[in-house]
């Protein structure tokens, strides 16, 4: 990008995104979308290339960048394929592998946590996922403690550094040669869907919820601090970026069965984050208006709302717009079969109906497809551009106290407290500290490892 500023460009995308969330004054509407799966295909490269060859996985975002330069935020792909293979994750598919190329991942759902293990859950989670429930979603620890297994595990720890490594690295070069901010950094599951989707699977947990209620609930509650340990573990130190959480299951509850099982430990995991500093990306999956009524109960400007097709973002704009930013409003078939004109009208009508009060990024139903037509693409980009101005005398920049205020963190979880591992020692003869400090990072790097398997 010749002749442009790039750390001023990254400021005003990140000034731009953030000011949206908090439902600050805005210069004009970002273009901020969650996962833009379009953006792993548009320069040619296959489903496989952008989950195994990081390089190629780069590459192709900068060729998007460059072509679609009106983008405040990107992100694609989230799987590093390597490390799933090391431990033979059985929750998912991948293009290349068990599909076709050029095919989407998939996940798994089965009954891998049974029904009458609640209460090993709800004891001692950790414990339970490492000794039940993570040999039997990882094909590779069938057969706990034999070679392959101890093999399976040192692989496993040397592909989440590499991970970590090309995640790092891929953000240092998107900010330094694009622009480019992230639209969300770390993730978790509400509690709900932790358990009903890697562990009991919606089939088992919807009998669950007649046959053992409260002991689903009390598992919920259990998991609200693995939850809120994992999130804080993968967020953004810096506080810049919202924590991704996708909901998968509130669209097959009825009201009451929300209110009962899911909001509760849902709402405490979205306090102990905002308490921390951090705001929350939220994918609303399938319909959510039943539900999206709770998301007043949190403080303003918290929650980024991504309101799926099914959805109707008109009614949550009149519901919720006032009080959380919302993205969303093209429904796919608009961009994968639509034509440019069709584009152009939804995206003036989303723009009317937010009008200069309320706050909306303009988006497919949580994502922009795989097989979006450029053409539909580009035209999205223009009619914002069009539609979408604000207050052209405002310079975005950004929040250096992060997107909402921080109050208090709690330290990160461990397996093995320093106080156990010193009293093994029997203490330690030198400088206390330098040993502490990397022994506690390196156990709770672990401890976030074994529980992000459950997304």
């Amino acid at each position: 990008m010749p002749n442009v500023d790039l750390q001023e460009l990254f400021n005003q995308r990140l000034g731009r995104y953030q000011a949206a969330i908090a439902m600050d004054p805005l210069d004009r509407m970002p273009v901020a979308c969650g996962s833009n799966y379009f953006a792993e295909v548009y320069s040619g490269n296959t489903n496989q290339q952008t989950i195994y060859d990081p390089a190629k996985w780069l590459e192709a975002e900068m060729t998007f960048i460059r072509d679609f330069p009106e983008v405040d935020v990107l992100r694609n792909s989230r799987i590093y394929a390597p490390m799933f293979d090391a431990i033979n994750c059985l929750t998912y598919r991948l293009p290349g592998r068990d599909l076709p190329a050029r095919t989407q991942f998939q996940f798994v759902e089965q009954e891998y946590m049974k029904a009458d293990e609640y209460d090993q859950l709800i004891e001692n989670p950790s414990l339970y996922v490492i000794n039940t429930w993570l040999p039997r979603i990882m094909g590779e620890l069938a057969e706990p403690g034999s070679a392959r297994a101890t093999m399976a595990l040192i692989k496993a720890g040397m592909t989440q550094m590499q991970t970590g490594e090309i995640m790092r690295t891929r953000g240092i070069r998107l900010q330094n040669e694009c622009g480019m901010p992230q639209p969300m950094a770390g993730f978790f599951l509400a509690p709900f869907d932790a358990i009903a989707d890697a562990m009991r699977g919606l089939t088992a947990t919807m009998m669950d919820m007649y046959r053992q209620p409260e002991k689903l609930k009390r598992a919920c509650d259990a998991m609200v601090d693995e939850m809120v340990n994992l999130a804080l573990s993968t967020g953004d130190p810096f506080r810049r970026y919202p924590i991704f959480v996708p909901t998968h299951k509130p669209m097959f509850l009825s009201p009451e069965q929300f209110d009962e099982f899911y909001w509760p430990s849902f709402k405490a995991v979205l306090q102990k984050l905002n308490q921390a500093g951090y705001a929350v990306r939220a994918y609303l999956e399938g319909d959510w208006g039943q539900h999206w009524k709770h998301l007043l109960e949190l403080p303003k400007g918290s929650v980024l709302c991504d309101i799926d097709s099914q959805g109707d973002i008109f009614k949550a704009l009149d519901e919720l717009g006032h009080h959380q930013c919302l993205a969303g409003g093209v429904a796919d078939s608009v961009l994968i079969l639509g034509t440019p004109q069709e584009m152009r009208e939804q995206v003036k009508r989303l723009c009317e109906a937010a009008g200069k009060d309320k706050r909306l990024l303009i988006n497919g139903g949580c994502n922009i497809p795989y097989d979006t037509k450029p053409e539909n693409y580009r035209a999205m980009l223009d009619a914002i551009m069009e539609f979408g101005q604000y207050d052209s005398s405002l310079k975005p920049a950004p929040r250096p106290e992060g997107i909402v205020p921080f109050q208090s963190a709690p330290a990160r979880k461990v397996f093995t407290s320093w106080e156990t591992r010193k009293a093994e020692w029997g203490g330690v003869q030198g400088d206390e500290q330098l040993i502490r400090e990397p022994w506690e990072r390196f156990e709770a790097m672990a401890y976030a490892f074994i529980w992000q398997w459950v997304l």
